[in-house]
């Protein structure tokens, strides 16, 4: 039997008369070095577990949810199943990535109600507004509160849009990108998709390549997205007037594609998790200008699927780089 339990990769016991009798390395590594001969009480101190270890049901196998052993936010599916003599065969199977993925799920959809709730809020009150008080309320009025009905409307596609972009994106992450892009082409095309952008703001788009650069391995939507993303977060955030630079340099089996900025720049401790959904720096700033809070993590998934890499560079006062590096597609497995 102990040579049985030491094999299991997972926590494992073996429980007869309120001890615990023999356990593996993970056992002793979640529960303590000198479980064995041990109290079971002592040895796991979790009112669930112990009520099913010591109960009275102890015929049957069972299944117990586990918050709070070895570590605090640690959460574990405790299996028990009775052996021919009396004792109980106990595993404990991590469910701690599974419970992380949910209270994702669950932050991703309380957060997306909170985004849009803000200006549905606002679309209601000036509607109302304008209805209620149409024959009160002058031309000029009128016509500013027009405008922030339509900004908000706006706004709220935006969102619905990059909501709908990050569940695609998400939905393919399995199948890889193959098409032969030409990622200079693509930049061109996302200069004309910024041209407004750039005007508002008073800035250029400077474009850098080195060399004659192999085709990159892609999804074409996508990678255009991921440069809308990148420069229109450049512009957004760098200074007014300042250039937003765009570099493409090859690198063995990679394209690394860079999209620099002159803004304020980026604490350290925020760069880990600004690729986070709805995470912000700022969020007044963010909103101000016209971000979904999403245009990060859209890139990420992008890149993760692409089966490159994400690296961001930042100094505060100075701007900030965003490197991604793109499989070469001749390459490309």
């Amino acid at each position: 039997m102990r040579s049985l339990i030491d094999a299991l990769p997972e926590p494992a016991l073996i429980v007869a008369n309120r001890s615990v009798k023999v356990s593996n390395a993970a056992a002793r590594t979640v529960l303590g070095a000198g479980i064995e001969g041990q109290d079971v009480r002592l040895a796991i101190r979790h009112p669930a577990a112990l009520e099913r270890l010591l109960g009275a049901a102890r015929d049957a196998a069972d299944e117990v949810e586990l918050a709070g052993v070895g570590e605090a936010d640690r959460r574990w599916m405790m299996t028990v199943a009775p052996l021919e003599d009396g004792s109980l065969f106990v595993r404990l199977i991590d469910r701690s990535e599974a419970h992380a993925a949910e209270k994702m799920r669950v932050d991703f959809v309380a957060n997306a109600s909170h985004e849009l709730r803000t200006p549905l809020a606002t679309l209601v009150g000036y509607a109302e507004t304008l209805r209620e008080q149409a024959d009160e309320i002058d031309t000029r009025t009128r016509e500013r509160f027009i405008a922030i009905v339509h900004d908000e409307a706006m706004r709220m596609q935006r969102l619905v849009e990059d909501l709908i972009s990050l569940s695609r994106i998400e939905a393919e992450r399995y199948s890889t990108p193959r098409d032969p892009l030409q990622l200079p082409t693509l930049v061109e095309e996302a200069r004309e998709n910024c041209r407004g952008a750039m005007a508002k703001r008073g800035s250029r788009l400077i474009v850098e390549a080195a060399g004659e650069l192999p085709a990159v391995a892609g999804d074409r939507n996508e990678i255009l997205q991921l440069l809308d993303n990148l420069i229109g977060n450049a512009l957004r955030y760098g200074r007014e007037g300042t250039p937003v630079t765009v570099r493409m340099v090859q690198e063995n089996a990679m394209v690394r594609l860079t999209v620099s900025d002159e803004g304020e720049g980026i604490a350290a401790e925020h760069i880990p998790r600004i690729t986070e959904r709805f995470y912000r720096v700022d969020p007044s700033r963010s909103r101000s200008l016209g971000g979904t809070g999403l245009g990060l993590s859209i890139v990420k998934h992008i890149v993760e699927r692409h089966r490159g890499r994400l690296h961001i560079e930042s100094e505060v006062g100075r701007g900030t780089d965003f490197h991604v590096l793109l499989p070469v597609a001749a390459l490309a497995l």
